[in-house]
């Protein structure tokens, strides 16, 4: 197996000596709980920040919307800027951002102030994502590029089961301007980290760019955006509108607590994921999708059964912890040198999915009622299944 990132003439001077490096990648892991730390941290929030900033906490709800439309609008024209600038200043500049982002929302006086930094920090939350990918699997051995890109992944479901209540806590405690300054805190020490044990590598060579077009046009690059929409639909379906699910289904169940398992399941798929991404990336893929229509069907089955309904939480928790690993690897192998480009492209399909999972779940719980949601998480996950199945050539290849 080649590298999926060629790197410039220059790249053995720059790469880490270390097969896996491990304390980069954690170092990289940090830095994805704070992105999607900061971009979760107001739906914890919202009587808090409507209070604090005078609003409804529908307005304060835009909070969220707008670091999604940050990094909607700028993840494919800032990796499209950067894609030739050296990978550990971007990686630092990124952290910057966040810093100042996350300073600014906590001295916020009024909510337009509070929105503008909110999509400065979707903005380079889109860059980061964008770029992450391939630093991680390009400062690793060629044959741990799949298990470097896991351990660097391992920030999402730490900071979705953990870090989200852990914020939501704190703001609650002691308000919700100093659970967006520990945010802060946490980037200034990340960045020291990251300056000292992150290795630095080229950017990509100018003569192997090519246009955003040609990016989409490469095989395989286009099935796995559809992958990536069709599957985290299905999960954003059901993860969005998890509490009116379980109120309506009277399970003795609380949502915090349905979130804290379905991520603490959500790590044992990342550490599944490290131990088999390198060898098997096809079959993988194509159980974690099953296991989305088994974790559905298992919700459609469980009515009031809090152990099926737990059960059913775990396994979609396992399916889901390795599906951006899944995902970004399918996509670098596929985009080569592009794969920067095509990854935030990848990013953007992402958040379009959380964006339709939000309009789509409301019609759904709106007109037929939170507890048929598990039914489309079934359907659009055979979708998804179908669409990995047909991607053996180029997107998915078999006997990898």
């Amino acid at each position: 197996m080649t590298s999926t990132f060629p790197a410039a003439a220059d790249a053995p001077a720059t790469r880490s000596r270390e097969p896996l490096p491990v304390p980069a990648l954690i170092v990289m892991a940090c830095t994805g709980f704070i992105v999607i730390m900061t971009e979760t941290l107001p739906a914890g929030l919202l009587p808090q920040l409507a209070d604090g900033l005078g609003v409804s906490e529908g307005g304060a709800g835009q909070l969220v919307s707008a670091y999604a439309m940050g990094t909607v609008l700028a993840a494919i024209p800032a990796i499209m800027l950067t894609r030739g600038a050296r990978r550990k200043p971007l990686l630092l500049a990124g952290l910057v951002g966040f810093l100042v982002a996350n300073t600014v929302t906590t001295l916020s006086p009024s909510l337009p102030v509070a929105l503008g930094a909110r999509f400065v920090a979707g903005a380079f939350s889109g860059l980061l994502w964008g770029m992450l990918a391939g630093y991680a699997r390009r400062i690793a051995a060629p044959e741990y590029a799949g298990r470097a890109l896991a351990i660097a992944m391992t920030g999402t479901p730490v900071a979705l089961s953990a870090g989200t209540p852990l914020g939501a806590w704190l703001g609650s405690t002691v308000g919700w301007r100093w659970a967006f300054a520990a945010m802060s805190l946490l980037t200034a020490v990340v960045m020291v980290f990251a300056w000292f044990l992150v290795p630095d590598i080229p950017g990509q060579r100018a003569q192997t760019r090519v246009p955003l077009a040609r990016v989409l046009g490469i095989p395989g690059v286009a099935t796995v955006l559809v992958v990536v929409f069709v599957w985290m639909l299905a999960h954003n379906l059901l993860y969005t509108y998890i509490a009116p699910y379980l109120r309506q289904t009277h399970l003795a169940l609380r949502p915090d607590l349905a979130l804290v398992v379905f991520g603490v399941a959500a790590l044992g798929g990342i550490w599944i994921t490290g131990v088999f991404i390198d060898h098997a990336l096809r079959r993988l893929t194509l159980v974690s999708v099953s296991l989305f229509v088994v974790s559905g069907a298992t919700f459609v089955l469980a009515r009031q059964s809090l152990v099926l309904t737990l059960l059913a939480i775990v396994l979609w928790g396992i399916a889901f912890g390795g599906a951006a690993t899944h995902l970004q690897t399918a996509m670098g192998e596929a985009a080569g040198e592009n794969g920067d480009v095509a990854n935030a492209l990848l990013t953007t399909s992402f958040n379009l999915a959380i964006f339709a999972g939000g309009a789509l779940g409301a019609v759904v719980v709106d007109r037929l009622g939170a507890s048929v949601l598990p039914m489309g998480m079934i359907v659009l996950a055979l979708i998804a299944l179908v669409t990995v199945g047909c991607g053996r050539r180029a997107a998915f290849p078999a006997g990898r």
